[in-house]
């Protein structure tokens, strides 16, 4: 303790502003450091060579950067694959926000008879995850010739409850006199919702679409099953061909690939961070 502070309200005070700061300060950066542990491993063994792989506690940056990342862009064929992702991933989270917002718009400014049924059974959706539903899904798609296609790994996601709950509740926190002014001022209900609910929703839009693109992104079950195909095959199924079974496996290049796939959903998160704060803690853009 520093000599000149003598006095009770002094120690206090130095521990308040100094030392409860810098010990909270601490235990954030270690926790940071345990959580970006792995990929900081990922990150330095993408870099090592075959040589470098087995030295035990070897955690110092390699020489092969360039070799294993060219090896696991031309070998899985990551452009291509990262493309058909982006694909799917976008379209199901644009067709999860047009549906949610439609039908939250419905269900808070319609009188739809029945409506909270109609919400709770919505609700229930969550008590259904896909592995439940995925031979009837499979067979219904079969059924319909889409099978390896980008429509039948992307429409099976379209229905999302998170997304109606979001938007419903933010709905409800605006005023009751927004749609009556719309309303005297001429404007239709798809006007009303074009112009006025949609814009003041944003934060909301872009919290669902990055909650989505990195749930779609991540998905391996489904592609596992529906896209057998080199046109339509997702990145997390494709970087398996980085596992030889045959031979010892290249972790350089499974590690560049690894930190290559991440790259996407990590820069729509930090484009989009700001909008998933906003819109989970309904700091979104309210009009009251």
């Amino acid at each position: 303790m520093p000599w000149g502070l003598r006095s009770d309200a002094q120690r206090l005070a130095f521990r308040r502003h100094v030392l409860v700061p810098v010990f909270m300060h601490a235990l954030m950066i270690l926790a940071v450091l345990l959580v970006l542990m792995p990929l900081i491993y990922a990150l330095i063994l993408s870099t090592q060579s075959s040589q470098d792989w087995y030295q035990v506690g070897n955690l110092t940056p390699g020489n092969s950067a360039v070799e294993n990342y060219t090896y696991a862009w031309q070998r899985a064929s990551l452009g291509r694959l990262m493309l058909n992702t982006a694909a799917v991933a976008i379209g199901v989270a644009v067709g999860k926000i047009i549906l949610s917002i439609m039908a939250a718009f419905a269900l808070i400014y319609f009188r739809v008879r029945g409506a909270p049924i109609i919400l709770g059974l919505i609700m229930v959706t969550h008590l259904l995850p896909l592995p439940v539903r995925i031979v009837p899904t499979y067979q219904l798609l079969s059924d319909m010739g889409w099978i390896n296609t980008f429509q039948g790994l992307a429409i099976p996601f379209f229905a999302s409850a998170t997304g109606v709950l979001l938007f419903q509740q933010f709905f409800r926190t605006l005023t009751n006199d927004l749609p009556d002014a719309a309303r005297v001022d001429g404007a239709g209900p798809l006007t009303f919702l074009f112009r006025i609910l949609i814009p003041i929703s944003r934060t909301n839009i872009g919290a669902l679409f990055l909650i989505e693109f990195i749930y779609m992104w991540n998905q391996y079950l489904w592609p596992l099953l529906v896209a057998n195909s080199v046109d339509t095959r997702q990145v997390q199924i494709g970087i398996k061909q980085l596992i030889a079974t045959d031979a010892l496996i290249n972790w350089g290049g499974l590690m560049a690939g690894t930190i290559v796939i991440i790259i996407p959903p990590l820069v729509v998160l930090l484009v989009l961070q700001r909008s998933l704060m906003a819109g989970l803690s309904g700091d979104g853009e309210d009009v009251r």
